[in-house]
């Protein structure tokens, strides 16, 4: 059963503010907190003033007369590769202020940053650096960052030098996001040994897995992919490289995919086996592009080419899809025995 509504009795004590030029009801009203007054919408007559502003309070220490960033209610958010608390207050300077500002932020500095912070921003800088003129994505890096910091903290890589520390936590940072860099790659990004960089990386493979096991933070969990770098995964990348064209790429991709599953090949390097497809695809489709190039690009000798190559031939009905010869695009006795 409804309820029946009871009128209320006694005078109306409500205060309406209404506009009295206008007279429209509901009043359309607006608050301007910048100036502490409550006008008309529709004719702009001030109605009340000296309003509170009760909203949170937005404010700013940074460069409050220079026009600066947008003041934010609190700092930046805590970096979990550092190794300080990051709660100081630190004396800012803009490219104006005078050199007392800076000579006081660079005292401050001393005094308060934590040198093991400063360490590891230094390594983090030089890790980004590298990544950079390697083109590996921001991923690659974050990656590459949460290792080291682990890697640091479990103190595992004393008497390593910085440089192995760096080049194994960037092929763990690839391994990872699935970016495809050999440890060739890497050798040649870095300028440190190959071995150094299978040493401490298998090092610090055991220090993640450890980690793994024991706890169940983000910074932990690296989920590294163990198996080697396939020539399949290098293909399409070192095709570009050479400005090959989209065919010759997917094609060279197939030979690649054969290769592997009829065992041609077998324990060469994939960048032997990637150079030596290329190499026979370059051959078959008659391009233009001679193995000295191939083997530049690559970091391949030119006999390490040909001599592989001459094992995809002795099994090129196998490795060659029978489309090609149907649809005219090659001719399977036109194929050169030797390149």
């Amino acid at each position: 059963m409804a309820a029946i509504a009871t009128k209320r009795e006694g005078p109306d004590l409500n205060i309406i503010l209404s506009c009295p030029e206008c007279k429209v009801f509901p009043p359309e009203l607006a608050e301007r907190f910048a100036e502490g007054d409550v006008v008309c919408a529709l004719c702009g007559l001030v109605l009340s003033n000296k309003i509170v502003d009760t909203r949170s309070e937005w404010r700013t220490f940074s460069n409050d007369d220079q026009n600066g960033d947008d003041p934010s209610r609190v700092g930046e958010a805590g970096n979990p590769l550092l190794d300080g608390n990051q709660l100081s207050t630190m004396i800012g300077y803009g490219q104006g202020d005078s050199r007392a500002g800076r000579d006081l932020n660079k005292a401050q500095s001393k005094s308060i940053v934590d040198k093991k912070d400063n360490a590891l921003q230094s390594a983090y800088a030089k890790i980004s650096m590298m990544c950079d003129a390697a083109q590996l994505p921001r991923i690659v890096q974050d990656g590459a960052k949460q290792a080291y910091k682990l890697s640091h903290d479990e103190k595992a890589l004393k008497g390593k030098s910085q440089e192995s520390i760096m080049a194994a936590v960037i092929v763990v940072g690839c391994r990872k996001a699935q970016v495809d860099r050999t440890f060739k790659e890497i050798c040649t990004l870095t300028r440190v040994p190959k071995k150094e960089i299978g040493r401490v990386f298998v090092i610090i493979k055991k220090i993640l897995e450890q980690k793994n096991q024991t706890t169940t933070t983000y910074m932990a969990q690296e989920n590294i992919q163990s198996s080697q770098t396939s020539a399949e995964d290098l293909i399409r990348r070192f095709c570009s490289h050479l400005g090959l064209s989209i065919q010759l790429s997917n094609a060279a991709e197939h030979i690649a995919k054969r290769c592997k599953d009829v065992g041609v090949l077998a324990g060469r390097s994939p960048i032997t086996i990637a150079a030596a497809v290329i190499y026979m695809v370059v051959l078959i489709f008659k391009a233009d592009l001679a193995p000295a190039k191939i083997a530049e690009k690559l970091g391949v000798s030119d006999g390490t080419i040909k001599t592989s190559y001459k094992f995809l031939y002795e099994n090129k009905e196998e490795l060659i899809d029978p489309n090609w010869i149907e649809q005219g695009k090659i001719k399977m006795e036109e194929i050169p025995k030797n390149g």
